[in-house]
């Protein structure tokens, strides 16, 4: 016997707020019976039956390949058919959510379908943010759990949508979205995991880093910006105190709000951890989630697949790589920078998923405002700047001791692909993030600054190089800043790219 909350039929929606509130009805209905049906577990009752609830769906049908406009990168179906996607965390996505409905409406004219899936939530992912009950379960009753709830399937979160390899099984609709409900929601779990922090405070750009200074640069930035009253910025004030932005917050669910605001009911749960997560996170919260989000994602290529992995069932508007590489032209200074048009992997996380042969092109519009944003904040133009930053490829490599490999009488070595490939740069984490931006569609830009030379003897010393991050990494970071606030306000509508979309793309953002 299943115990469930009742079944809602598919209803029409032309009405994106009424159909949000559907969706709504539906998400918390089923989350509230996990709950209820979860705490009877836990203080010891057993349920007579299995216990489900299953996702909210929206389903779209159309019988013509005719769309509004052809200059659209999402927000329309590739051609007449049935189609389809579950739906989680209306409260956290309930403005994404409004704005796809409103897409799909205008450009096809059909009515939306909200109904109950036949996708069951697995009962982990209806845990409230504080919710803790595994300490209270004996092995006994935990095996119990298993039998009487259903659990995280992986078959139902794997990624062949975004891939491009999934196929739907005759008479099954394709898919409206890059991600399923599960595997939005087991992102948003691991996203607590690595980064520390709730994903409601994430924002919709992101800057990644793999050097601690500029986490340290980053929060230094958070709290003097909190700690002064919104004025009117001027017009070359490239701070983060630009006046929209209300809190900072740091792992733990570490609420700084801006002077002058009230603290907001639940800030007093925040609590600094005992110690870092993996990938900390910390943010610089907009009231409309268009501010900044900074990761120290750490060294390494597989630590940039996972949190990028995550973040992106969040739909950013972009992501940025700022950090340090090692230059590989001799003509290059530390300090430079370098603005990445292109990238050899040699990364290879990501094979499986994203076979080498796929090019990952330069984003007009984020390279603009990288570009932009150098110009801006060294106050360098033309000739000048290009003697402090260069453009070209970025190769990334697995292997952090690259030249420490044999190259006599080798085939093939790593400093002679580097040259070959044009490279300018060498770092383990750009061509990753790139890769996943390309992959999950999310757009993405790399600026790093050379700080060693090693195929030129300049490598990193003591006190040398503190005093280097010192010096540099300040400057970097308010790059980075200044380039994501010219790309919110060039809108975000021209940052997502039709070069991201396959030949038959999800609607969704």
């Amino acid at each position: 016997m299943s115990l469930a909350p009742p079944y809602i039929a598919p209803a029409r929606f032309d009405d994106p707020a009424q159909a949000l509130a559907q969706v709504r009805a539906i998400y918390d209905g089923g989350i509230a019976h996990l709950r209820g049906a979860l705490q009877s577990f836990v203080n010891g009752e057993a349920p007579a039956g299995r216990v489900r609830a299953c996702y909210p769906m929206v389903r779209i049908q159309t019988d013509t390949v005719a769309r509004a406009d052809s200059r659209l990168s999402y927000g329309f179906v590739a051609g007449p058919g049935s189609y389809e996607t579950t739906l989680t965390r209306p409260d956290l996505f309930s403005n994404y959510y409004l704005e796809q409905f409103r897409l799909l409406l205008t450009n096809h004219q059909v009515r939306l379908e909200i109904g109950t899936s036949a996708q069951p939530i697995p009962v982990h992912f209806s845990f409230a943010e504080n919710d803790h009950i595994e300490g209270t379960l004996n092995a006994e009753r935990r095996l119990l759990m298993r039998d009487r709830f259903d659990l995280p399937d992986l078959n139902a979160m794997d990624d062949g949508i975004a891939n491009g390899t999934f196929e739907a099984a005759p008479g099954e609709a394709q898919p409206l979205a890059l991600f399923t409900a599960p595997r939005v929601d087991y992102s948003l779990h691991r996203l607590r995991h690595y980064t520390g922090t709730a994903p409601e405070h994430f924002q919709n750009f992101v800057l990644f880093t793999n050097y601690q200074f500029y986490i340290d640069e980053f929060v230094r930035l958070g709290h003097e910006t909190m700690a002064r009253a919104p004025a009117p910025a001027a017009p070359d004030d490239l701070s983060a105190g630009a006046p929209d932005y209300t809190a900072f917050v740091e792992p733990g669910n570490v609420i700084t709000r801006r002077a002058g605001l009230a603290p907001l009911p639940g800030d007093e749960l925040g609590s600094a951890p005992p110690r870092l997560p993996q990938m900390p996170a910390y943010h610089l919260v907009r009231a409309d989630g268009s501010g900044i989000t900074m990761v120290n994602i750490g060294v390494g290529p597989a630590n940039a697949k996972t949190i990028t992995d995550h973040i992106a069932v969040l739909r950013p508007h972009a992501w940025i790589m700022l950090g340090h590489c090692a230059g590989l032209r001799n003509t290059q200074q530390l300090g430079d920078y370098v603005l990445a048009h292109g990238y050899v992997r040699e990364d290879h996380v990501l094979d499986e998923e994203l076979p080498l042969w796929v090019p990952i092109p330069a984003l007009a519009e984020v390279q603009v405002a990288l570009e932009a944003a150098v110009e801006e904040v060294t106050q360098l133009k033309g000739y000048e700047l290009k003697r402090i930053m260069r453009t070209g490829t970025v190769a990334s490599t697995d292997n952090r001791n690259w030249e420490l490999l044999p190259s006599r009488h080798a085939a093939s070595t790593p400093e002679r692909r580097f040259s070959q490939s044009r490279a300018i740069a060498l770092d383990m984490e750009s061509a990753t993030i790139a890769a996943n931006g390309f992959r999950f569609r999310v757009p993405y830009g790399t600026l790093l600054c050379v700080s060693d030379k090693p195929l030129h003897g300049e490598i990193k010393l003591p006190g040398m190089a503190n005093h280097f991050y010192r010096e540099r990494v300040d400057q970097h970071l308010r790059i980075g800043i200044r380039a994501i606030e010219l790309l919110r306000e060039s809108g975000v509508d021209r940052l997502h790219s039709r070069k991201l979309r396959g030949f038959a793309e999800v609607a969704f953002q």
